[in-house]
């Protein structure tokens, strides 16, 4: 609720105070009222999204939003309205991703809008890349549906992978992911391993446990994706393997320890969610991880698997050797270097090139032969790019990536909407550039009369 102070005794004081709060309360009022309970939009949260979304056999077109998110207001009507002409067709639901964190980490959600397709494997949703219309939602939604009825015509079940195998949790979303835990094993798999390592103590009997293992294996398999298998969940049934479980003095069913190379393991007191585990597995992963290299860009290789393998690509275009030396351009790189590794989590891909060695890719980004350094963050699956306009300093770029990251940067389509050719380029040395040798000529036998003769 909005209260306004009266006590003021100047009049025209309280009108502006009483303006400026009314103003306050009703942006507040805008960024909450995106979706309502008149809606079509089904609102999702942790405590009903399983039984929602994962355990339908119904197709799902979900929105991960922020309030506050200017694309997620704009978006809002045409959900709305998509969600009314596919009423009874398909579910379409919305998540508050700025209040439950946890379920945006859970799907990988790195800014808002996001859009994911919950079909035929709700523990693998596909990523919504159609248009933002009415329209354009609704046909993407009714071809997910054709694919769907495919696959169930051709055999393959709907649903999740998940079957209840009435033991613990070395099975679930996908059996392979959750590693299985013996005495013979553990010390050769978790205790010599370089890997971050989640192990569950279980008993086959335990109704906790029984209600973990969906959750644990659906973890399983983010955190592997998400973690490139550097952070991996495994289980142990402490009913049989007693030796391991007796070492860690396991006494109640499910335990859940941490384990990390040379240190001695900890007890996990996060929540049992699989969105929970999954966060706390990411900051695991960020904490143990070393930072993204950067590259420079040498040949189209190098951009294309680097910007694939992430969601998104920081570029820069640093100012040529001879108009900095080595020294500055090497301070621009750790500019790079550090906001590399403050942003780690984010697993996005660095590179950066020299002004005018890469010319038609600084092109598609409107940088054209002038403002170096400059930099770009790129999505190539989207062929979407966003520039830094303020200055090329922690600063100016812990901002730039901010706004990013929460999704409130300013976007433009990739010149073309595909990516430039990239030349193949000899790497920097280290050194301070060096002016072309202009050749000597020898002038000596050269009689000026032959110049006046000419003249």
């Amino acid at each position: 609720m909005c209260i306004i102070n009266c006590t003021q005794v100047d009049v025209r004081h309280f009108f502006a105070v009483y303006l400026n709060q009314l103003l306050g309360c009703s942006l507040v009022l805008a960024v909450q009222a995106l979706y309502s309970a008149s809606d079509d939009v089904i609102e999702l949260t942790p405590s009903n999204f399983n039984r929602e979304v994962i355990q339908s056999d119904s197709l799902w077109l979900v929105e991960f939003y922020a309030p506050w998110c200017g694309h997620c207001r704009n978006l809002a009507p045409d959900w709305k309205k998509a969600a009314t002409a596919l009423k009874g067709i398909v579910k379409v639901g919305a998540v508050d991703a700025d209040q439950h964190k946890s379920l945006g980490g859970q799907y990988g959600v790195r800014g808002f809008p996001t859009i994911k397709i919950f079909g035929a494997n709700k523990n693998k949703p596909e990523e919504y890349q159609g248009g933002r219309s009415s329209q354009a939602i609704v046909d993407g939604a009714m071809n997910a549906l054709r694919n769907l009825v495919k696959e169930r015509l051709s055999g393959r079940s709907g649903g999740s992978d998940y079957k209840q195998s009435g033991g613990g949790g070395s099975s679930g979303g996908n059996k392979k992911d959750v590693v299985e835990l013996t005495d013979d094993n553990f010390d050769k798999m978790v205790l010599d391993s370089d890997d971050v390592w989640l192990v569950e103590f279980f008993a086959p009997w335990c109704g906790h446990c029984k209600n973990l293992e969906p959750e644990w294996a659906a973890a399983a398999t983010a955190v592997k994706e998400q973690t490139k298998g550097k952070v991996r969940l495994g289980a142990v049934d402490a009913t049989v393997h007693q030796a391991v479980s007796g070492r860690y003095g396991i006494r109640g069913f499910p335990t859940i320890k941490i384990f990390r190379k040379g240190e001695e393991p900890e007890d996990y007191q996060g929540g049992r969610t699989r969105g929970d585990i999954i966060e706390k597995a990411l900051d695991l992963f960020s904490d143990n991880a070393p930072p993204p290299e950067l590259l420079e860009i040498l040949s189209e290789d190098v951009l294309k698997k680097t910007c694939e393998d992430s969601q998104l690509c920081i570029i820069a275009v640093l100012p040529h050797i001879l108009d900095t030396g080595a020294a500055g351009r090497n301070s621009y790189l750790d500019v790079m270097v550090k906001m590399a590794e403050k942003y780690k989590k984010k697993m996005w891909g660095w590179l950066w090139t020299e002004a005018g060695a890469q010319m038609e890719l600084e092109s598609s980004l409107g940088i054209g032969g002038f403002g170096y350094p400059a930099m770009a963050a790129i999505n190539t699956r989207k062929m979407k790019f966003a520039l830094l306009r303020g200055s090329f300093s922690e600063t100016g770029i812990h901002e730039f990536l901010r706004e990013l990251s929460v999704g409130r940067g300013s976007t433009a389509t990739l010149g073309g909407g595909v990516m430039p050719k990239i030349h193949t380029v000899e790497p920097w040395d280290g050194k301070d550039g060096q002016l072309p040798v202009e050749e000597d000529y020898d002038l000596s036998d050269v009689e000026l009369d032959d110049f006046r003769d000419e003249l």
